[in-house]
């Protein structure tokens, strides 16, 4: 179905946040949870836990993120840190007049929800993350630890030369769209000479390996496409670029953190067949996330689902994070 078949009347705000203006939708009353996407996604990833969460006796807020759709979108890179990320959930609690909310985010999103407890547990009294796993501080710089090789990079190295990444994805936004939200989710498959997951060829692109479906997944209607598509033609990708771009500075900007636990009720969840999950080292942090987040309520794998969890398996993620909430 598409989002006008699923959802109620929803309103759309900009709100002065943190110094920026934040635009998102919202839904419902009675208490407040953030919901932040990823990349590249806009606050329309989250449309079928917004009615759901609404009916539920939640209110529900599904943000574009700082650097997406019609929120602002800073000029410099160093405008992208998690401290800005986090202080933007700050301000938009602070200019909606509510001290605490919950947080839940997927990918990128679920990175700024884990720090917004981990750093402010005062104000986000529960955490929600899809797809992206609690990463406690490494003892090194990050980008020095990502893989390379000599035929292929990790492709957030890829993403941190300004430009690069623009041209390719922003030639053809619906072919990135395409390939993008076709090839990981679990209707993707990766094909006999692919490059690693997540390793983008130094002879080509971010999208080379990747394929196009041929016909979109039963999750993603062509006005959803439309959506996305009609919304980075207009905006551009380097917003949320940014955000990798600034990944060797949170690291400095976090040193202070170290060995921190996050320490309010969490719930993660994510798709069996997400290529995120396969990436070197990611079974290890699975395994010991009880140990990092204490009061770790939930670890839910979905089976057949890939990245984009709250979108191919919305009437699961929408029932076990309002049974979390309920719980709280």
């Amino acid at each position: 179905m598409s989002y006008a078949q699923t959802t109620g009347d929803v309103t759309h705000r900009t709100i002065q946040a943190n110094g920026i203006h934040l635009h998102f939708v919202e839904q419902g009353d009675g208490p407040l949870v953030f919901l932040c996407h990823g990349f590249p996604e806009l606050w329309y990833s989250w449309r079928y836990q917004l009615p759901a969460l609404a009916s539920a006796g939640f209110h529900a807020v599904a943000l574009d993120m700082r650097g997406y759709g019609k929120s602002d979108r800073p000029e410099a890179i160093d405008q992208y840190t998690l401290l800005h990320l986090v202080g933007d959930m700050e301000g938009l609690l602070d200019a909606l007049g509510v001290q605490q909310a919950v947080i839940a985010g997927h990918d990128w999103g679920a990175v700024v929800a884990w720090h917004a407890a981990l750093l402010r547990p005062d104000r986000f009294r529960a955490v929600i993350a899809l797809c992206q796993p609690y990463l406690p501080r490494s003892t090194v710089a990050p980008t020095l630890i990502m893989p390379r090789r000599k035929n292929a990079v990790f492709y957030q190295l890829y993403f941190q030369e300004p430009g690069v990444a623009e041209f390719e994805l922003e030639r053809d936004v619906r072919q990135t769209f395409l390939k993008v939200l076709g090839g990981w989710s679990a209707a993707g498959e990766r094909l006999p000479g692919d490059p690693p997951v997540g390793m983008v060829s130094r002879d080509g692109g971010y999208l080379t390996e990747r394929q196009t479906l041929a016909s979109l997944p039963n999750w993603l209607t062509e006005a959803d496409l439309d959506f996305y598509v009609r919304e980075f033609e207009r905006t551009g990708f380097r917003g949320g670029l940014n955000w990798y771009r600034n990944i060797d500075r949170n690291w400095e900007l976090l040193a202070s953190f170290e060995g921190a636990k996050v320490t309010v009720p969490a719930l993660y969840m994510a798709g069996a067949r997400d290529p995120a999950l396969a990436f070197p080292g990611m079974d290890r942090v699975l395994a010991s996330l009880a140990n990092t987040v204490p009061q770790l309520r939930g670890k839910v794998i979905l089976p057949d689902c890939g990245h984009w969890t709250q979108q191919e398996r919305a009437l699961e993620v929408s029932a076990a994070m309002i049974d979390f909430l309920r719980h709280l």
